[in-house]
């Protein structure tokens, strides 16, 4: 039995860490979540970097990252700090190294943290397949060991602090023969680590597990936490470094991002964050600063009384799988087999209703390649109701099929014949029976909004009795731990019924950064658990925007692919290319191919491993010179770089997952 990854998941809860100083920089223990992220620059252009970084701390950067890939990038470091410590500027230093020990050991002279990998720091990678006896395992391990030794009792005689940063995708062969590709082999890795600077009688130690995919990422993270549990039950344990890496550019970098990041910091991991997006560094920043403010915003609420709901939430949250619902026909079928749905809602119906078909249609019209599952609105009258069926009859001429789902009590049901479903929010203690009007004959599609969940699935489930097909939500608060107590409860009853996860924080604010990360977490959390069989957004001022939003954290919470998917590096000082321009011109190419992983790496350190679940890569091999792959084959190399985007395209069409740009 793995040991609890939290205190309790349906409750906001640190979990608690020992302190470990980055500088003059605490991580962990009751300090706030740090802030980080890393420079762009070659390392040994001093003037460079040392700029950089100066604009990183000035946004508000508590720690910066540099690559240290040899030692001559090592020995640069002195000169940067030198420069920073003149400028007073007292921002922390982390070298980030790969493959290099010496660079490593040259590196700890220099900076307050040194970020290695377990997967390329004595190890390596070859997708090379072989067994391994456990005697031979066991000296791998120990040559590993005796290669990492050094550096830990240097960061302890100099007063380091040290992160094991395992990435999923590089994972080295030993590890992947034995575990494969999957979290348990991101944690054991990093614990062999541990095993040494435990040995040493060293904890400056900081771990991160990160992954292009949120899924993985969440699940290594939570699996460590327990790995660690295990280890010292009941001490603080090690902070956590979290971040989800290549999560790309633009909405899509910073959807995937607050869905790994956020649902680990609802989870009450993580003591220091790092948004990876393909853009300069210090647009990371204020992303990185708004997930932890939304996180510390959400603390400070008062908490729901709530009893444990006698049983888990998921099958397993080390491992996704889709909750199993029945499924329901309201309009068009939600939960069992079918995709989890996107739906709108659009609030009260104006005099205009028609107006508002037309606008509605025009927004949709400018979001191609999606599909509106469902509109919600309200009905509190008569007036209301009649507006409503005039707003069914507008949608159908402007050509809109999208099933109505309203708001209201079932008395008014019979007067809107246009509903699919009926939404019925349920005030605190508020008698169940009556609410879903139970006292008179009616055949309702019932969804409801919980306002206050404790205690009333049961009193609602006992109610309908199987009288009327029922499917879930909440409006309680916080909003992923209220879904949580949800899910479980109904599997407390062995009940299918669906789960819709309704955001309520966009409204009108949809252009809004933080907006669009608080939706984000609110629902991508739950997806990446299993939990949810349709998704509902406000429509505010700009329903396709707000629709495509909604499609954005569907794929990225691996739910339904709708885009091409860009796994993307952040640049850093490895890169051999402009990454960014890169990056944009071969979206604007393939970004309309729908179902195809494409992954657009700066270098070899992650990059054939990180896109080892991308369908095509296009990975930096040398200055000018690019290799691309088919999944993990390399396939062409040291393509000139000129010509490397038709190429690409060859490749795809070669491989049949073109599809030409329909005509205007």
């Amino acid at each position: 039995m793995t040991a609890p990854y939290v205190t309790s998941p349906f409750a906001p809860r640190r979990r608690a860490t020992r302190e470990v100083l980055v500088g003059d920089v605490g991580i962990g223990g009751e300090n706030p979540i740090r802030i980080q992220s890393m420079t762009t620059t070659n390392t040994q252009d001093v003037a460079a970097t040392v700029e950089q970084t100066e604009q990183l701390a000035a946004a508000g950067c508590e720690i910066v990252r540099i690559t240290a890939p040899s030692i001559t990038d090592a020995e640069a470091l002195a000169a940067i700090r030198a420069e920073l410590d003149r400028r007073g500027v007292r921002v922390p230093l982390v070298a980030d190294i790969h493959y290099t020990p010496n660079a490593a050991m040259v590196a700890a002279e220099h900076v307050e943290k040194v970020r290695v990998n377990p997967g390329n720091y004595a190890d390596k990678k070859k997708f090379a397949v072989r067994e391994y006896g456990d005697a031979e395992w066991r000296a791998e391990v120990e040559r590993v060991a005796e290669r990492f030794r050094p550096l830990v009792q240097r960061c302890r005689e100099l007063g380091r602090a040290l992160r094991i940063g395992t990435n999923h995708g590089s994972l080295a062969d030993r590890i992947m023969n034995r575990y494969g590709d999957t979290p348990e082999g991101m944690v054991q890795s990093a614990l062999e680590f541990l095993d040494v600077c435990e040995s040493e009688s060293f904890r400056d130690v900081v771990f991160s597990m990160k992954s292009s995919n949120p899924q993985v990422a969440i699940q290594a993270y939570r699996l460590l936490a327990a790995r660690l549990e295990e280890r010292a039950p009941g001490e603080p344990s090690y902070p956590f470094h979290v971040g989800v890496t290549e999560a790309g550019s633009g909405e899509d970098g910073r959807v995937k991002s607050a869905i790994g990041i956020g649902a680990l910091l609802e989870d009450g991991i993580g003591e220091t964050i790092r948004v990876s997006l393909t853009e300069h560094p210090v647009k990371e920043v204020p992303v990185a600063r708004a997930l932890a403010a939304c996180y510390e915003a959400r603390s400070k609420q008062p908490e729901v009384e709530a009893p444990e709901p006698g049983a888990g939430y998921c099958d397993d949250p080390f491992d996704h799988v889709r909750r199993a619902s029945h499924f329901v026909r309201a309009g068009c079928e939600i939960g069992g087999e079918a995709p989890v749905r996107a739906e709108l809602e659009l609030g009260d119906v104006p005099e205009d209703a028609a107006g508002l078909a037309r606008r509605l249609a025009v927004s949709l019209a400018a979001a191609p390649n999606i599909e509106c599952e469902g509109l919600t609105v309200n009905v509190r009258s008569e007036a209301d109701a009649a507006r409503v069926e005039t707003l069914a009859a507008e949608l159908r001429l402007v050509d809109i099929d999208a099933p109505l789902a309203v708001v209201g009590p079932p008395s008014l049901s019979s007067q809107v014949p246009s509903a699919a479903r009926w939404v019925v929010p349920l005030a605190p203690g508020e008698d169940p029976a009556e609410a879903l009007g139970l006292d008179r004959p009616v055949e309702l599609r019932l969804d409801g909004a919980l306002v206050a969940l404790p205690g009333q699935v049961d009193a609602v489930l006992d109610a309908a009795r199987g009288r009327m097909d029922l499917l879930f939500s909440t409006g309680a608060w916080p909003p992923v731990h209220a879904t949580r107590t949800l899910a479980a409860q109904l599997r407390a009853r062995g009940a299918g019924h669906p789960i819709v996860l309704r955001h309520i924080g966009l409204g009108s604010q949809a252009d809004d950064e933080a907006a669009l990360l608080a939706a984000a977490i609110d629902l991508g959390a739950p997806l990446c658990d299993g939990l949810g069989d349709a998704i509902v957004l406000p429509a505010g001022k700009d329903p396709g925007r707000s629709l495509s939003l909604g499609y954005r954290i569907l794929q990225g919470a691996r739910q339904r692919t709708t885009w091409t998917e860009f796994i993307s590096c952040p640049s850093c000082g490895r890169t051999l290319f402009d990454l960014e321009e890169v990056t944009e011109r071969i979206q604007a190419r393939t970004g309309h191919l729908e179902g195809v992983k494409l992954a657009i790496m700066g270098c070899i350190v992650n990059g054939p491993g990180e896109m080892a679940d991308a369908d095509f890569g296009y990975v930096g091999s040398g200055p000018g010179r690019i290799n691309l792959y088919v999944g993990k084959e390399l396939v062409e190399r040291n393509v000139p770089e000129a010509e490397a985007d038709d190429r690409l395209v060859e490749l795809i069409r070669k491989h049949g997952r073109w599809i030409d740009v329909p005509a205007a």
